[in-house]
């Protein structure tokens, strides 16, 4: 399959669904468009896994879709996540029947719960590139789905089809990130999907990331992916190091637990809601999580 590919480099940013007595939250999820735009984030992530996409049903999925597609305006290019893919022929329906005007690529993760092999990894993801009407982002997160992606079956996929135009790369495994960025080919971006190993990755060659924390601070982490790739090392540093002590309290109880808390301290959206069976965040862990953003908007004025 051929198709003339967008370039997916830069800060991206997985959008959180915001919920209010269990139903979306349009107004902040509005809120939440504007506040990541302004910061300058690359381009944006709708129904992945921060969106909380696997708890949504088709038509919510449709509505946080379309709105989002509404808001943008065409401002910023917009990813669509994919999920339901542990049986390959219903993310084929899905490819099939799905409107995708407004959408300018594809996020899919790997199959999960059933395990399957590399060569099983390959056909599944073969056979999406035959019928998607849009570029496809490779999603590696082997904590989520029991199956890593291995570099040679990422690097396979990108080799065989221009529908594969990047990986996010999930496992926080540097390394492993490192041999993706050494032997890609040319086009195809390698995205780091783990904001504390973000900068590593980046300064290893990689082309960006999907970010979880620039929800909450797309300013602060979009200029530091840039920093890194114009070679700004001191720049970058500052900023990696301004918001590194906040990563651990975002995923203590979970994502998106953690970044909704951060969004609702910092009044962009409205609760922290989440949905079963994810609970919200601990109200021990809350505190600490707001007196470490305290912290950070201190050092940021200074």
């Amino acid at each position: 399959m051929s198709m003339k590919q967008p370039t997916f480099n830069g800060t991206g940013v997985a959008l959180v669904t915001p919920f209010r007595d269990g139903k979306i939250d349009f107004e902040s999820l509005e809120r939440l468009i504007e506040h990541v735009i302004a910061g300058g984030v690359d381009y944006l992530v709708s129904l992945g896994t921060t969106g909380e996409a696997v708890t949504l049903n088709r038509a919510e999925c449709l509505q946080v879709l379309r709105f989002t597609i509404k808001v943008n305006a065409g401002r910023l290019p917009i990813v669509a996540g994919l999920f339901g893919s542990n049986y390959t022929a219903k993310i084929v329906d899905v490819l099939k029947d799905f409107d995708f005007d407004g959408i300018d690529g594809i996020l899919s993760s790997s199959p999960s719960y059933n395990k399957p092999t590399q060569e099983g990894i390959f056909q599944h993801y073969m056979q999406m590139a035959k019928h998607s009407p849009r570029p496809i982002i490779i999603y590696n997160v082997p904590g989520r789905t029991a199956s890593n992606v291995l570099p040679e079956t990422i690097i396979r996929l990108a080799e065989a089809s221009s529908s594969f135009v990047a990986v996010k790369e999930a496992s926080g495994n540097i390394p492993q990130g490192m041999e993706l960025i050494n032997k890609r080919p040319q086009g195809f971006s390698v995205l780091s999907g783990d904001d504390p190993t973000a900068f590593s990755l980046i300064a290893s060659g990689g082309q960006g990331v999907i970010s979880v924390i620039a929800n909450a601070f797309p300013a602060q982490f979009a200029d530091m992916c840039r920093a890194l790739r114009n070679d700004d090392l001191a720049t970058a540093r500052h900023l990696n190091q301004l918001l590194y002590r906040i990563h651990h309290w975002l995923y203590v109880d979970g994502n998106p637990a953690g970044i909704k808390s951060a969004l609702e301290i910092l009044g962009i959206i409205q609760t922290n809601e989440v949905r079963l069976p994810l609970v919200p965040m601990q109200a021990r862990n809350f505190r600490s999580l707001k007196l470490e953003l305290e912290k950070v908007r201190i050092k940021d004025q200074v």
